[in-house]
C-alpha cells in the first residue's frame, strides 16, 4: 500500500503492543500515521494509554479483533469499538465461523464508502453514498454510472449460507465465550511453575490455552513438543501467524528489516518465538480433555 513498515515489541501480559515503547515511537516519529493493534487470542490488547495516545497525535487506530471476539476493552466497550477501523475474522478456527470470511467496522464514513466498492472490484455502484456518486458521476460523464471503478478492488463479498451460519452462532457468541474462558482459567491454575501465568485476563475472551515458557530453556521445550506430538495433541508453536514477523521471509525479504538483531529489537515476541506455544480451546472442550492434556505437559 506504499507505507513504511515498524515494528514495536509486546508485553507478555497481554500479547499486544507494549504501550509504553508505542507512544515513546509515536513521539519521537511524526510519520507515524497509523498503529495496527491485535488483540492477540482473547485478550484485550488495548490500553487506555494506546488509545488516548493516538488520539491525542492524530494517528488512525486499527483493531484487529480476528481471533478475539468479544473482548471487553472497559466497562462499555468491547474490542472493535474503539478504533477508527477494526477487523473481524470468520475464519473456521476461530470463535464463531462463516466457513471463512470476515468484517470491517468504522464510524468514519468515507472510510466506509471506500471499503464498500473496495470489496466488490472496486466500483462505484456498491457505494451507498448520494454525494460521492455524483462526484464520480460528473467527474468522469465519458462512463457508464454502473461501471465506474474507483480503485484496483476485491471480490469479497459475503453469501447468504455464510450469513445464516454466522447469524446462528451470534446467538450464542456470550455462552461461547463464557465456556472457553472458564477452560483457559482452569488450564492455568494447572500448569506447572514453568510456565507463565500471569496474563491480564480481565475483559477476556479466550481463543487458546498458552503454554509460555518463563526463562529459555530449548531442552525443556523440545520434550514438550515431543511429548504433545507422542500424544497427538495438536498445537502451534510460537504463538498465532508464525512467530515473530521479523523473522519471517516477506518481512525479512525488505531491505530495512534484512539484518535486524530479533532478539535484541524484540526480546518479548522474540521469546515467544521460540518459547511459547498455544493449544486450541474451543466451547465442546471438556475438563476431562483438558485434564488428559495437562498430564501430559505435567509430566515434562
Amino acid at each position: 500500500m506504499g507505507f513504511e513498515l515498524e515494528f514495536i515489541d509486546i508485553k507478555m501480559e497481554t500479547l499486544a503492543i507494549d504501550g509504553d515503547l508505542l507512544k515513546s515511537k509515536i513521539k519521537s516519529d511524526k510519520n507515524i500515521r497509523a498503529v495496527f493493534l491485535t488483540h492477540a487470542q482473547g485478550i484485550n490488547g488495548l490500553t487506555k494509554e494506546i488509545y488516548e495516545c493516538c488520539k491525542e497525535h492524530n494517528v488512525i487506530l486499527i483493531e484487529d479483533v480476528c481471533e478475539s471476539h468479544g473482548v471487553q476493552v472497559d466497562q462499555l466497550t468491547k474490542a472493535g469499538a474503539k478504533g477508527d477501523l477494526s477487523c473481524f475474522s470468520y475464519y473456521y478456527a476461530h470463535h464463531m465461523s462463516t466457513i471463512e470470511g470476515g468484517m470491517i467496522c468504522t464510524n468514519d464514513e468515507k472510510i466506509y464508502e471506500y471499503i464498500r466498492m473496495l470489496r466488490g472490484h472496486g466500483m462505484l455502484r456498491e457505494a451507498r453514498g448520494a454525494q460521492i456518486k455524483l462526484q464520480y458521476e460528473q467527474q468522469y460523464p465519458d462512463l457508464n454510472p454502473m461501471f465506474i471503478f474507483t480503485t484496483p478492488g476485491f471480490n469479497v463479498r459475503n453469501n447468504e449460507i455464510g450469513a445464516i451460519i454466522g447469524l446462528s452462532q451470534l446467538k450464542r457468541l456470550d455462552q461461547m465465550i463464557v465456556r472457553r474462558n472458564e477452560n483457559f482459567q482452569y488450564f492455568l491454575r494447572r500448569l506447572p511453575n514453568w510456565a507463565f501465568k500471569d496474563f491480564n485476563l480481565e475483559g477476556q475472551s479466550n481463543y487458546a490455552l498458552n503454554v509460555i515458557l518463563k526463562e529459555p530453556n530449548a531442552d525443556l521445550m523440545i520434550k514438550l513438543e515431543k511429548a504433545l506430538e507422542m500424544n497427538e495433541i495438536e498445537y502451534r508453536r510460537g504463538s498465532a501467524g508464525g512467530g515473530n514477523q521479523l523473522r519471517q521471509p516477506y518481512i525479512r525479504n525488505m531491505e530495512k528489516f534484512k539484518y535486524i538483531d530479533c532478539k535484541k529489537f524484540a526480546p518479548i515476541t522474540d521469546h515467544i518465538h521460540f518459547y511459547g506455544l498455544y493449544l486450541g480451546n474451543y466451547p465442546d472442550l471438556q475438563i476431562s480433555d483438558i485434564d488428559e492434556i495437562l498430564q501430559v505437559i505435567n509430566s515434562i
